[in-house]
């Protein structure tokens, strides 16, 4: 299951977690996605779509989510 934004293609990312000793170890950052149905305020017919949208692309009103 990919977790990629359907809106922003935000995905996951490789980060280093770093210890007080300063090993590095690779890990991956997700990004905050979840699976909703949305309409996007510059669609003109209001269309309903399913897909996993981030909390950024919600916040930032570029969708709108659909009770």
């Amino acid at each position: 299951m990919a977790r990629i934004c359907t809106v922003c293609q935000k995905g996951p990312h490789v980060a280093n977690l770093v210890s007080n000793a300063n090993n590095r170890v690779k890990r991956w950052v997700y990004p905050n996605v979840h699976a909703m149905r949305y309409t996007r305020p510059d669609d003109n017919k209001n269309r309903v779509q399913r897909g996993k949208v981030c909390t950024g692309c919600l916040k930032a009103g570029k969708v709108l989510k659909v009770v």
